[in-house]
C-alpha cells in the first residue's frame, strides 16, 4: 500500500482534532533535553484509536454500513468505533470480555453502540465475536492490523512533522499491535528520514521486539496486564511488513518506569495518562540517558482512560521508578535495641516502610524501604553500608513479588509439614474467579498463604502458597493449576520467599 498517500487522504477530521505538542518543561529541565509530548490524550475519546476506526468505516460501501460492524475491544478502539459509527449512522456491535471495567462498558454505551460482555480474556472475546460478524454479516474492525487503520493512525505523524518543522531527534511510540507505530514510522522516514523512529514496549509484552529478533510475528505465550492497552501477545501482519523497515531501535520499560512517566507527565499537564498512554514517555526518559545533554525528543502521550482505583498502584511504584525509593530486606539480631542501631547505620536517611513480626527463634527479618536523594547509584552505597555493619541485606527495588505481594506479608511464616510451593496468578477481576480457584485446588490442596489486592484494572494479582504432601504431587499440582485456565507464575525459588516466608 502506498501509505504516504493514504495517509494524506485519510478522513480522521471528522471526528478527530488536530492534537496540540507540546513542550514538557519540568521534564525537559530535568532530564536535560526538550521533551514534546503529541497530546493524544486530548481526542474526544481520550485516545487516538478514533483516527484509524473512523478512517475504516468512512471507506465501507453503503451496503457495509447499513449492514452495521463489530469490534472485539475492553478500551479505547472500543470507544472509537463507537464514537465513529454514530457519526457515519451506523449500527456498531463492540463485544467486550466479561472482565472490562463498567466505566469503559458504561462509556462505550453512551456513545450508542451494543456491547456484549463474553469471556474472560480478549482471545474468549474475539471468538465469539468473529462469530457474531460472520453470523450477522457484520464487517469486523480490527483494532491494528489493516492498512486503513494504520493509514488513519499515521495522521499523528502527519500532524507531528507540521507542527515540528525543526530538528527532531528522536520519536517515542507505543507498541501493541503496531497500528499506530507503523503509521507514523511510514509517514515520517518518507519525509525525515533522519528522525529516529523508535518503538516502547512492556519488557513483559513485547512482541514486535520478539517479532523482530526472530525476523517474523510471533505469538508470545503470556503478556503482562497492567499496560492493557499494550497488551498484545502478536504484532499483526500488515503492521510488522512496515515496522521491520521503518523502526529504528527499540526500548523496554518496566512496570515502575510506566508509572514514573505517568507522574511525570501529570506534573507537567495535570492529566492522568492510563499506563499505554505514557508508554512512550517511559521509554524516551530510558532512551535519553545515554544521549549528551541538548537531544530534541518527542513522545506520543497517547491515551487518559484510566481507571480512577488504579491510582492506588500507579502512586505507589511511581517513587521506585523515578529512583526515590528503593526497598531492601535485611536481617538483624532478634534483641533489645536491634532496629536502633539498624537505623544508626543507615543514618539521616528517611525511612518509607518498615515490615517486621517478632520471631523467637532466630534472627529478624526486616523489609524496609529508604528514600533515595541521588537515585539508583544510592542503592548500591546503601548495600554496602548495611554490609559493612554486618547485616545480611538484599536489594528487592527490581524485584516485582516483592513489591506486589511480600511486603504486605512480612512475618507470615508457617510451619508447614509438607513441600510448600508458591505461585503469582493473575486472576480475571469478576464474580467467582476465587470460587472457580477454590473449586479446583482447594478440596485437593491445603492453600497455605493467599495475599491479593484491587488496582482498578481488568485482572487481579493474586499470590498463594499450597502444600504438596511430598515432592512427587508436583506435577498432579501444576495439572490442576492449568485447569483453572489463570496464568501462574512459579515463585517458589525467589530469595524474598526464603527470606520472609519460610517456617
Amino acid at each position: 500500500m502506498d501509505y504516504l498517500r493514504a495517509i494524506l487522504t485519510s478522513r480522521v477530521y471528522d471526528v478527530a482534532i488536530e492534537s496540540p505538542l507540546t513542550h514538557a518543561k519540568r521534564l525537559s529541565a530535568r532530564i536535560g533535553h526538550r521533551v514534546l509530548l503529541k497530546r493524544e490524550d486530548l481526542q474526544p475519546v481520550f485516545s487516538f484509536k478514533l483516527r484509524g476506526a473512523y478512517n475504516k468505516m468512512a471507506a465501507l460501501t453503503d451496503a457495509e454500513r447499513n449492514a452495521g460492524v463489530l469490534a472485539v475491544s475492553a478500551g479505547n478502539h472500543a470507544q472509537g468505533v463507537a464514537l465513529a459509527a454514530r457519526e457515519l449512522k451506523c449500527a456498531a456491535t463492540i463485544v467486550m470480555p466479561g472482565t472490562t471495567p463498567s466505566i469503559k462498558v458504561d462509556a462505550v454505551q453512551a456513545l450508542g453502540a451494543t456491547v456484549v460482555l463474553e469471556g474472560d480474556s480478549y482471545d474468549a472475546a474475539a471468538a465469539v465475536g468473529k462469530k457474531i460478524a460472520a453470523e450477522r454479516g457484520l464487517t469486523f474492525i480490527h483494532p491494528f492490523d489493516d492498512p486503513l487503520i494504520i493509514a488513519g493512525q499515521g495522521t499523528v505523524g502527519m500532524e507531528l512533522l507540521r507542527q515540528h518543522s525543526g530538528r527532531l531527534d528522536a520519536v517515542f511510540i507505543p507498541v501493541g499491535g503496531g497500528g499506530l507505530a507503523a503509521g507514523m514510522a511510514a509517514y515520517i522516514k518518507a519525509l525525515r528520514p533522519e528522525i529516529r523512529v523508535i518503538g516502547v514496549e512492556p519488557d513483559d509484552a513485547a512482541c514486535l521486539k520478539a517479532a523482530l529478533d526472530k525476523g517474523e510475528p510471533t505469538t508470545l505465550e503470556q503478556v503482562g496486564l497492567f499496560v492493557d492497552g499494550v497488551a498484545v501477545k502478536r504484532v499483526g501482519d500488515h503492521t510488522f511488513a512496515v515496522l521491520k523497515d521503518h523502526i529504528d531501535q527499540m526500548v523496554l520499560v518496566n512496570t515502575d518506569e510506566i508509572c514514573a512517566a505517568i507522574k511525570d507527565v501529570f506534573d507537567d499537564t495535570r492529566v492522568m495518562l492510563e499506563p499505554a498512554g505514557a508508554l512512550a514517555v517511559a521509554g524516551l526518559k530510558r532512551y535519553a540517558e545515554s544521549l549528551p545533554p541538548g537531544a530534541v525528543l518527542c513522545a506520543v502521550a497517547s491515551g487518559a482512560n484510566v481507571n480512577f482505583d488504579r491510582l492506588r498502584h500507579v502512586a505507589e511504584r511511581a517513587e521506585i521508578g523515578e529512583s526515590f525509593e528503593a526497598v531492601f530486606g535485611v536481617t538483624i539480631p532478634e534483641q533489645p535495641g536491634s532496629f536502633l542501631n539498624f537505623c544508626r547505620t543507615l543514618g539521616p536517611r528517611s525511612i518509607t516502610e518498615f515490615n517486621y513480626r517478632y520471631a523467637t527463634n532466630g534472627p529478624a527479618q526486616i523489609f524496609v524501604g529508604l528514600a533515595l536523594r541521588r537515585g539508583a547509584a544510592e542503592r548500591a552505597e546503601i548495600a554496602d553500608a548495611l554490609s559493612g555493619a554486618g547485616y545480611g541485606a538484599h536489594d528487592y527495588t527490581d524485584n516485582e513479588l516483592a513489591k506486589l505481594h511480600v511486603r504486605h506479608l512480612v512475618g507470615g511464616r508457617a510451619p508447614v509439614q509438607g513441600v510448600e510451593r508458591v505461585y503469582r496468578f493473575e486472576f480475571p477481576e469478576r464474580p467467582g474467579a476465587l470460587l472457580r480457584f477454590l473449586e479446583t485446588l482447594g478440596t485437593h490442596w491445603n492453600i497455605t498463604l493467599f495475599h491479593y489486592r484491587s488496582h482498578g484494572a481488568a485482572y487481579g494479582r493474586v499470590f498463594a502458597g499450597i502444600e504438596m504432601r511430598s515432592p512427587e504431587e508436583r506435577s498432579a499440582l501444576e495439572a490442576d493449576l492449568r485447569a483453572i485456565g489463570y496464568d501462574a507464575f512459579d515463585e517458589t525459588d525467589n530469595p524474598v520467599v526464603e527470606q520472609f516466608l519460610r517456617g
